[in-house]
């Protein structure tokens, strides 16, 4: 059962914390429901983009025996930012932004982790979609040795609209594509730059490479064809690193 802190539940208590800009990770909501209010409140969530996922009423009441009306929100670890917003800020600082996209890494683990690497290269923000992204929660948190509390996140509905936002804003976005034809190390990755990762199951999405300006792999020698995210994550964000500070 989820900690009581954790979540709030009441469809007219979820829908005020949603418009007093509470950060919500997700919310669920019982498979069927449609009143007014319910309406109401699913409209605000998804002006927010903020995730809804319809389950049996089942799961609810294991979250929770109190009268929960069909909806419990998750309260999130950190606050949202908006990329929009926060990428005229790095440049008015006078740096060159780093954005890391995360298409569909679903790992609590693994995005921790990958977090930990980000704040450590340098990253001025870590970009996930509304949905199919791991929620971050205490593990995450943990497991990025708290970077999570000092790296900006920003989620947003659709990461393609995202991608071209940034590069009319003047960044190169790299995917890292087992795909790619050139290495890291004979793609320059210096000036304004997103690096752009997917799922180990499915890698980035077709759309997403398609409008990449360039693909880059990792050189391997072993047998195994691939590293694990969180790790790929890492040796590409320092070679990035490595190549803006030589």
């Amino acid at each position: 059962m989820a900690k009581k802190e954790n979540y709030i539940f009441g469809i007219r208590a979820v829908l005020e914390a949603a418009q007093a800009g509470k950060d919500l990770d997700k919310v669920l909501v019982r498979r069927g429901g449609g009143s007014d209010l319910l309406k109401k409140l699913l409209a605000v969530l998804s002006k927010m983009e903020i995730p809804v996922q319809q389950v049996p009423v089942e799961k609810l009441n294991r979250i929770t025996g109190k009268n929960h009306q069909g909806v419990i929100a998750f309260l999130s670890e950190v606050s949202y930012l908006d990329i929009t917003t926060l990428l005229p800020s790095i440049f008015e600082k006078g740096e060159d932004p780093l954005i890391l996209l995360l298409d569909g890494v679903s790992d609590v683990r693994n995005f921790g982790a990958i977090a930990r690497s980000a704040e450590c290269a340098g990253v001025h923000a870590i970009v996930i979609p509304a949905s199919g992204s791991a929620a971050i929660n205490a593990d995450a948190v943990k497991t990025s040795a708290g970077a999570l509390h000092r790296i900006p996140v920003c989620r947003h509905r659709d990461l393609l609209t995202v991608m071209r936002f940034l590069k009319d804003s003047g960044l190169r976005i790299f995917a890292a594509t087992e795909k790619a034809t050139d290495s890291m190390y004979a793609t320059e990755m210096t000036g304004p730059a997103g690096l752009v990762l997917g799922s180990e199951d499915t890698g980035i999405s077709a759309q997403l490479l398609k409008i990449a300006d360039s693909w880059v792999s990792i050189p391997m020698k072993g047998t195994i064809a691939s590293l694990n995210v969180s790790v790929a994550a890492g040796v590409l964000l320092f070679e990035i690193l490595r190549q803006r500070d030589a």
